[in-house]
């Protein structure tokens, strides 16, 4: 069971902690995406490998048509959740899951959204504006960086209050 009070790992760590070539890649994602650690990055992994497994799950149960029926309708549901998040292009299928990258996902985050849609001059202040509260995604404050937009939120994500944008000279 566990304590009530202590939340579970969301996330997984790798295996081998001092790997140069995995470390620089990291280091890379951490400044091109604003990251605060290379927590986040776990945690996006974690997600993936999430996504992969259950594809792998579902090709596994539709080869051997043992609820076929079931496994046809949740992975249409996996399809259409990450198409409508926009991890998964519209004509995606499952070849692009089990192909999705960790850049896949870090796009559709809150954060990135906020700098490309030029909120921010650069990815840090775009952080700074959404842990702030000076953001909101459809009329609602959001403070968390790595909210996942989705494409139906993506034109809707602007300033908090219009003021803000004139004090930072962004307007």
């Amino acid at each position: 069971m566990g304590d009530p009070k202590r939340r579970r790992k969301t996330y997984e760590t790798p295996k081998h902690p001092w790997e140069a070539t995995r470390i620089q890649e990291e280091h890379e994602l951490v400044e091109k995406y604003g990251l605060k650690n290379k927590r986040e990055i776990y945690k996006a992994l974690t997600t993936i490998k999430k996504y992969r497994r259950e594809i792998r799950g579902i090709s596994a149960a539709l080869s051997s048509m043992k609820g076929s029926e079931h496994a046809l309708k949740k992975r249409e549901g996996i399809l259409r959740s990450l198409k409508r998040k926009g991890i998964l292009k519209p004509d995606g299928d499952v070849d692009d899951v089990l192909g999705l990258s960790i850049e896949d996902l870090l796009e559709r985050r809150l954060q990135t959204i906020v700098y490309k849609k030029g909120l921010a001059k650069t990815m840090k202040q775009a952080r700074q504006l959404i842990v702030h509260g000076h953001i909101a995604v459809a009329g609602r404050r959001v403070t968390a960086p790595s909210y996942i937009v989705s494409v139906d939120e993506e034109p809707e994500v602007r300033y908090f209050s219009e003021d803000i944008a004139e004090r930072l000279g962004l307007t």
